[in-house]
C-alpha cells in the first residue's frame, strides 16, 4: 500500500524537476543529504523511495514544503471535484459496483480533510447505494455516510456544508428506517422560511453592487419556486387516499409548471409530476389520462431531458454561476437514469393495470428504444 500512494504522490519527478531548477547533481545532492549518488538515482526513477527520516531534510533543501516535496495535497479545486463526481456518476453505470465503492473509499481516505469533496461523495453514495446487490449492503454504506456527514458537520467549519451534510444525513436516515432521527436532524416544529437572501440582497443594493442585488434575489426566488413546487409534489404523492386534494395538488403543480417555464428550468420536476399524476389516474381508474400522461412524461424523457443540466431561462438569466457553484450537473449518470426512468417508473407495479393496452406497450418500447435495449 505504501509503495502504490508514493508512485501516486509522484516524489521521483519532483526531485528531478527541483534538483534540476537547482542546479546541482545527484552526486550534490547525495553529499547534503549524507547517502550515495546511486541512492539519489533510483529515487529520481522510483525505483525506491527515501526514508522518512530524509523528507523534512530534502524539503528544507529544496525550499519546499513536505507535502510539495510529494506532490500531495489535501485538498481539491471544485472544478476538479466537479469533473470527478460526473466521472465517478458514470462509473456506476459502466464498471462493478463494488470497483467505484472502493475507489470513493480511497479518495475519502486520501482527502479526509477536503471537505467539499467529502460532500461530494456523501451525495454519490446517497445516489447510488441502491445499486449494492443486497440489503445487508446498502444499510452498511448508507451507514458509511452518515458517519461521514457527522464528521463534515463536526469538523468543516462551513456553514453551507455543515447543512447540505445535515440534509444527506436525514435521506440516509429516512431510507435506514430511522424516522426520529430525520426529527432529531432537522427538527419537529414547522418553521417560517428565512428570507436571508432577501436581506443579502437588501445590502449588496445599500453597498451600490445593484449586479450582486439582482442576482441573490433570482436566486433566492428560484428557490423558492423549485420549493413550492416540490411541496405540491410532497402533497400530490401522499394524498392518495384523497383524489380530489391529489387531483388539486398536480393541476396547481401543472399551472405553476408552464408559468415559471419548468421544463426548461428543471426537467426533472416535470418528469416527476407526469409520473406521480399518471399513478393517481390509474388508482382512480381513469386509465386514458394515465396513459396521456405516461406519453408526456416519455416524450420528456426522450425529447427534452439530456444532457442534464440545471440551467436559467430569460426571466432567471442571473442565476448560471450560482447554480454551477452548487453542482448542477445529474447526481447519476445518464445511462443510470434512463434505467431508472423505465424500471422505477413505467415498469412500476402501480401500472400493472395498464399492461394489455396497445398505448402503454407501445410507450414501453418506446422507452426501451431510447435506453439501448
Amino acid at each position: 500500500m505504501e509503495v502504490t500512494l508514493m508512485k501516486e504522490i509522484n516524489l521521483a519527478s519532483v526531485l528531478v524537476a527541483k534538483r534540476r531548477e537547482k542546479g546541482i547533481t545527484q552526486d550534490e545532492l547525495a553529499a547534503y543529504i549524507g547517502v550515495s549518488k546511486a541512492s539519489v538515482s533510483k529515487w529520481e526513477t522510483g525505483q525506491s523511495y527515501p526514508d522518512i527520516t530524509f523528507l523534512p531534510l530534502l524539503a528544507a533543501y529544496f525550499n519546499i514544503s513536505i507535502d510539495e516535496l510529494m506532490s500531495y495535497s489535501p485538498q481539491m479545486e471544485r472544478s476538479d471535484i466537479a469533473k470527478l463526481y460526473t466521472r465517478l456518476a458514470a462509473d456506476f453505470a459502466s464498471r462493478p459496483f463494488e470497483d467505484v465503492i472502493a475507489e470513493c473509499a480511497a479518495l475519502i481516505k486520501k482527502y479526509y480533510s477536503c471537505f467539499p469533496l467529502l460532500v461530494q461523495l456523501v451525495k454519490l453514495y446517497t445516489n447510488h447505494f441502491m445499486l449494492a446487490g443486497t440489503q445487508e449492503r446498502q444499510e452498511v454504506l448508507l451507514n458509511e455516510t452518515v458517519t461521514l456527514c457527522e464528521r463534515i458537520q463536526a469538523e468543516s467549519g462551513d456553514v453551507q456544508l455543515a447543512k447540505e451534510a445535515v440534509s444527506y444525513q436525514a435521506l440516509c436516515c429516512l431510507a435506514l428506517q430511522r424516522p426520529q432521527q430525520v426529527l432529531d436532524l432537522l427538527g419537529e416544529g414547522i418553521r417560517p422560511m428565512l428570507p436571508e437572501g432577501m436581506l443579502i440582497a437588501q445590502a449588496y443594493q445599500v453597498m451600490g453592487n445593484i449586479g450582486k442585488a439582482k442576482e441573490t434575489l433570482q436566486t433566492e426566488l428560484y428557490q423558492y419556486v423549485m420549493v413550492a413546487f416540490q411541496g405540491l409534489l410532497n402533497v400530490l404523492q401522499m394524498a392518495t387516499d384523497h383524489f380530489e386534494k391529489a387531483e388539486e395538488a398536480f393541476l396547481r403543480a401543472s399551472d405553476l409548471a408552464q408559468i415559471f417555464n419548468m421544463k426548461q428550468l428543471n426537467p426533472n420536476n416535470v418528469i416527476l409530476l407526469y409520473a406521480l399524476g399518471a399513478r393517481m389516474y390509474c388508482a382512480n381508474n381513469s386509465h386514458a389520462k394515465a396513459i396521456e400522461l405516461l406519453g408526456n412524461y416519455v416524450d420528456t424523457c426522450v425529447g427534452a431531458f439530456f444532457p442534464f443540466e440545471l440551467h436559467g431561462d430569460a426571466f432567471f438569466d442571473l442565476i448560471d454561476p450560482w447554480l454551477k457553484d452548487c453542482g448542477a450537473a445529474a447526481p447519476r449518470s445518464e445511462q443510470v437514469i434512463k434505467e431508472s426512468m423505465l424500471r422505477d417508473v413505467l415498469m412500476n407495479p402501480a401500472f400493472a393495470s395498464l399492461q394489455d393496452d396497445p398505448g402503454y406497450r407501445r410507450l414501453v418500447q418506446k422507452m426501451e428504444s431510447f435506453i439501448g435495449r
